[in-house]
């Protein structure tokens, strides 16, 4: 298609849970609904939020912490359609650590003290009865590649690692010791967020944008698909491994990571909220409005677009 409609999107590291995008976009999806979408790399999920409160970008696919917080103080952001409803982790240990139990007196890897990985770590091995403080230390190690150069240097003796990298960790001998899907099995690992004026004046386009998704998702959660979905997945995975990717997309396809009717089930929204006010980014009191942030209306709408196409 020549010509079509413009949509600017925005992400942080536009990584593994962008691949239905990618489908879409590779794949003439989204031209064939007359989208033409720019992408906007931000590097971390703070700024794609602030690209969107500011305008710089329509939309956002990006973790609904930033849109939560806005909605309760008033904000315009809302959250349209899941990207993706799981967290796609194992905690991997040095090859001395069998189990979780193995780690009482151990030093676990995070990329925060107080949020994201640090709180879902916590929760798995409570489960085993450690309890933080005292039973183990945090370590603060950085992003996924910098806690696998961490853990092969022995400065930390676990952490938690999302797929495919996890299993490459496996394959040199570390230990998969727990699941974070285990004791978190839904969360909106992401969202796709706008600004409510923006939105409401916008309908039709996000009817489209969220039809090509449709697609898209039906294409990405197919396995007799991967001749499609396994080549995007290993560019944005590990370029350079294919095993490692096949076992990746697996994984996260077989938990159900990408919702193919896009929607956020309340226990998912709920488990968001929850760990926002454990890790003191959400006040107690906005517990019971900030499911609000999510607007139902827009994915309905696509549906009954969607029935006249």
């Amino acid at each position: 298609m020549a010509s079509g409609q413009h949509l600017s999107l925005a992400g942080g590291a536009q990584g593994f849970n962008w691949l239905p995008v990618f489908v879409a976009e590779e794949h003439g999806i989204f031209a064939k609904h007359g989208l033409v979408i720019e992408y906007k790399k931000m590097g971390t999920v703070d700024k794609a939020t602030t690209a969107v409160v500011e305008g710089e970008a329509d939309l956002a696919i990006t973790p609904p912490e930033g849109a939560v917080s806005n909605f309760v103080k008033g904000g315009e952001l809302r959250a349209i359609a899941s990207n993706s409803n799981r967290l796609p982790m194992s905690l991997v240990a040095l090859p001395s650590v069998k189990t979780i139990k193995d780690l009482k007196g151990k030093k676990v890897g995070t990329s925060s003290l107080t949020e994201g990985t640090a709180i879902y770590t916590q929760m798995l091995l409570s489960k085993e009865g450690l309890r933080y403080p005292g039973d183990y230390e945090f370590e603060l190690a950085g992003i996924h590649t910098k806690r696998w150069e961490a853990l092969q240097a022995g400065e930390i003796d676990c952490a938690p690692q999302p797929a495919p990298w996890n299993f490459l960790a496996e394959r040199e001998g570390y230990t998969l010791i727990g699941e974070i899907n285990d004791v978190i099995p839904e969360i909106v690992f992401a969202a796709v967020i706008g600004r409510k004026s923006w939105l409401d004046g916008n309908r039709d386009v996000i009817a489209r944008f969220l039809k090509a998704l449709f697609e898209a998702y039906a294409i990405t959660n197919d396995p007799s698909r991967e001749d499609i979905t396994l080549p995007i997945f290993q560019r944005i995975t590990t370029k350079d491994d294919s095993e490692l990717a096949s076992r990746g997309l697996r994984y996260m396809r077989d938990m159900g990571m990408w919702p193919g009717d896009l929607s956020i089930p309340q226990s998912a929204m709920d488990a968001t909220v929850d760990l926002m006010i454990r890790a003191n980014l959400l006040d107690e009191a906005a517990r019971s409005g900030a499911a609000g942030v999510f607007d139902r209306s827009f994915l309905q709408g696509a549906v009954g677009w969607l029935k006249h196409v």
